[in-house]
């Protein structure tokens, strides 16, 4: 990864750097295409146009998100028949 400090005119310089949204309640979205180095050193790459990282943990296809940090709601109990 190369770093700029800011200065778009050093060598290597992105001159279309990718724009990266991070939502406290959902994942990072980043304009793709991406690669991502995963901490047991290998890369997966997505070729989509936005991709979403996982953040929460949840997800069952890491290092991607699976909307599991969406809450899930359980459908309303029937009332209990409380007949004498």
């Amino acid at each position: 990864m190369t770093s700029t400090d800011g200065d778009p005119h050093r060598a290597g310089a992105d001159p279309h750097p990718r724009r990266v949204r991070v939502d406290p309640q959902g994942p990072v979205l980043i304009e793709g295409p991406v690669e991502i180095a995963l901490d047991d050193g290998t890369v997966v790459r997505s070729d989509r146009f936005m991709v979403a990282l996982c953040t929460c943990r949840r997800s069952r296809t890491p290092p991607w998100c699976d909307t599991s940090h969406r809450r899930r709601e359980r459908p309303a109990a029937p009332p209990e028949d409380r007949t004498p």
